[in-house]
């Protein structure tokens, strides 16, 4: 979800006000995906090396993933929209790990879809916090199937990425879903996060509807 900041400059607003609006955006694309059938949808929201920017940007957002939280699990319920968040939580505040906590637990039970929301989340960190936690349950055990790992990564429970979305102009994936991306359409787009609606996400469907996707192998011609 890139290109917050560069639309509030555009439009003359403070960096928070470009991130409250990318929020907006958040909103249209969960409707969207479940308009469209999408059952799983996940959101980088802050990524571990975003500790690296302006103290009061990370407090601000840090601030507005709480009021979000707080004030969103009502509209997640109606939709019946599940909220997991992946990530570190250690470097988070104490009250924001209670607010995921309960938003989580709040929409355990919603079916219709799951929306994933990274937060202090690395793709190179999931690999290595899953081997990690591998290795402890597998003592004296040398060698680590890939279908071994996967139950211990993150995004375990929704399984491999089908379509990866970049906004923002930028044609890289930034150290998002690594593992799960693996076999991922790419798709990058010019549009500002905030301005992403339901146009420019519709066309990247579309564009995607028209691949052909190999997997590595290749179709026998006829």
């Amino acid at each position: 979800m890139d290109g917050n900041n560069r639309w509030a400059q555009r439009e003359g607003h403070s960096g928070l006000g470009g991130h409250k609006a990318g929020g907006e955006s958040v909103k249209v694309v969960t409707d969207r995906c479940l308009h469209h059938g999408i059952a799983h949808l996940t959101l980088f929201a802050f990524s571990s090396e975003n500790w690296n920017r302006p103290a009061v940007e990370v407090k601000g957002l840090m601030e507005l993933f709480a009021t979000t939280l707080k004030k969103d699990i009502k509209r997640l319920n109606e939709r019946q929209v599940r909220l997991r968040v992946i990530g570190r939580r250690d470097r988070l505040s104490a009250r924001l790990v209670r607010l995921i906590e309960a938003a989580e637990v709040a929409t355990a039970d919603n079916r219709a879809m799951t929306v994933n929301l990274a937060v202090d989340y690395g793709g190179r960190w999931d690999i290595s916090q899953a081997a990690a936690a591998w290795a402890l349950d597998h003592a004296g055990q040398p060698d680590c199937p890939e279908s071994e790992l996967e139950p211990y990564l993150s995004l375990a429970h929704s399984g491999p990425v089908d379509l990866l979305i970049r906004t923002g102009g930028d044609h890289r994936v930034s150290n998002f879903t690594l593992w799960q991306a693996a076999y991922a359409e790419l798709s990058f787009c010019d549009t500002l996060w905030p301005d992403f609606g339901d146009a420019a996400f519709d066309g990247c469907l579309d564009d995607f509807a028209g691949r052909e996707r190999r997997f590595g192998g290749r179709k026998e011609k006829t």
